[in-house]
């Protein structure tokens, strides 16, 4: 439903909206009259909002607090927020001392990476059967084996991408000696600092040498994915060039997160606060727990921060592996293929200053060229990753650190019909987008032994619908609204090939 017809939303330009609310709150919602904003999503902005009086409270009942109040500073709404879950996703939540795990959620540092390959479009179209089943047996049916050391695995947790890469070992097929640089000035967050990774102590110490498992390289499922683009179009022609964006480029983009740790970090956060919530006092009806940032809380804060940097360390290392199985089946089917990461952003994270904290669930940071300042960056603002939905364009757009969205832009089109709603979409829409555009699952359905199986076909049937491009919002509108509203300038659009599915 259009924006404008939710009448708790005042319009207060073409693309900005102001939710109004008793809690006196500034919340800003970035979208254009096109943009379909859900009343659900809008009941749960309300509702999290609330929060405002948990915080109240919890400092009240907190035996011995006498620190500052925690508050709600401001919350900032994205073009592709939708319902989530107790929070929406698009959401950017600036909190004062105090820190609410659920406003980044279970996939802790999930978000996009962006390669630029030397080929072109042309050259890669006429192999895409074969790329289809290099890719489903690298991705699926035991290709990737990543061989990690336990010295690998720690070093990944501790230090992120940029420890993984200098911990030396094992090697791994189509590694460049520029991808060390490029972990440290092309990665939003290269590595969040921790104490330990005793939390996942199992994992590191899975096997004595260099072992293989079937975490590390996975894309997860849901809206994780890992695609084959080419630009389409240049929108910014000077920041183009310097990205490497001409048109017909081959691309690779992975949306991908820190997969069962990021569970285990967020379940880590929630235990802490329900065995620390104070007696007496009601837990809050939009279930939201939040951290007081005193003293009472900080060891069990900081059990939560170390589970929750190592879950985003592995987040990003995660996605580099994602993006060398990608480099791995074009080397092998199209041959001579060059691969130099744009940049990889993440959209589940939050960032602390002091006593001030900026959350971000399925919010992208959007920086401009001052906060760039000393990287490849400085020139343009920060490389903005917005794709659209299975089969859609997406876009790379450049930041412009707009203080109304807390320097942050949407992180994709933003569903449009709730999973379950989309699941029992129709058939003969989904035949005939399976006719247009390759999706690689586990599942082949061209096989004819799978065919015959009426209750497996059904199942992977109402998977992809859930992802389905009518399951989604228009990708246009939202990132017009994004170019109207001054958060970000398109770069460059991108078309897939084919997309990879887990």
């Amino acid at each position: 439903m259009p924006a404008r017809q939710d009448r708790r939303l005042v319009r207060t330009g073409d693309h900005w909206l102001h939710l109004p609310n008793p809690y006196g709150v500034p919340v800003e919602i970035c979208a254009g009259d096109d943009v379909p904003l859900e009343h659900a999503a809008v009941d749960e902005a309300l509702a999290l909002l609330e929060t405002a009086r948990t915080l109240e409270r919890l400092a009240e009942s907190t035996p011995g607090y006498d620190g500052p109040e925690p508050r709600i500073a401001r919350v900032a709404l994205t073009p592709d927020f939708h319902k989530g879950a107790g929070i929406p996703i698009g959401t950017v939540l600036e909190t004062e001392h105090a820190l609410l795990p659920q406003a980044v959620g279970n996939d802790v540092n999930c978000g996009m990476r962006l390669e630029v390959t030397s080929l072109d479009a042309d050259r890669v179209r006429p192999r895409l059967g074969a790329l289809e089943r290099r890719l489903r047996h690298l991705f699926f049916e035991g290709g990737r084996r990543i061989a990690l050391t336990p010295v690998q695995r720690e070093a990944l947790l501790w230090e992120g991408l940029p420890g993984l890469l200098l911990a030396g070992g094992t090697p791994w097929q189509g590694v460049r000696p520029e991808d060390a640089e490029d972990a440290l000035d092309r990665v939003h967050a290269p590595a969040l600092p921790v104490g330990t990774a005793e939390a996942f102590a199992d994992w590191i110490g899975s096997a004595g040498g260099a072992s293989h498992d079937s975490v590390i390289g996975g894309i997860g499922g849901g809206n994780h994915f890992a695609e084959l683009q080419y630009v389409s179009q240049v929108h910014d022609a000077a920041a183009a060039h310097a990205w490497g964006l001409a048109p017909g480029t081959v691309v690779t983009m992975v949306h991908s997160g820190s997969l069962s740790l990021g569970h285990q970090a967020n379940a880590t956060a929630l235990d802490a606060l329900r065995a620390g919530w104070p007696g007496g006092l009601p837990r809050p009806a939009n279930g939201i727990l939040p951290f007081l940032l005193d003293e009472r809380s900080a060891r069990a804060r900081r059990r939560y921060l170390d589970a929750f940097g190592n879950a985003a360390n592995f987040a990003s290392g995660n996605r580099f592996f994602l993006s060398l199985t990608m480099r791995a089946g074009l080397a092998a089917e199209c041959g001579g293929a060059d691969a130099r990461l744009l940049y990889d952003a993440p959209h589940n994270l939050f960032w602390q200053d002091g006593e001030r904290v900026v959350h971000r669930k399925g919010a992208t940071p959007a920086a401009g060229h001052e906060a760039m300042a000393g990287g490849p960056y400085a020139m343009w603002g920060e490389p903005v990753i917005v794709p659209g939905s299975m089969g859609a364009a997406s876009f790379v757009l450049r930041g412009h650190g707009d203080p109304r969205t807390l320097a942050s832009a949407c992180h994709g089109a933003g569903r449009r019909v709730p999973r379950g709603a989309s699941a029992r979409g129709n058939d003969a829409e989904l035949d005939a987008f399976l006719r247009e555009f390759r999706v690689v699952t586990p599942l082949d359905h061209r096989d004819p032994m799978v065919a015959r199986r009426s209750d497996v076909m059904a199942a992977w049937r109402r998977d992809l619908k859930q992802e389905a491009p009518w399951a989604y919002k228009d990708i246009g509108p939202v990132v017009a609204s994004l170019r109207g509203g001054g958060v970000a300038t398109p770069v460059a659009e991108l078309r897939p090939l084919l997309t990879v599915k887990g």
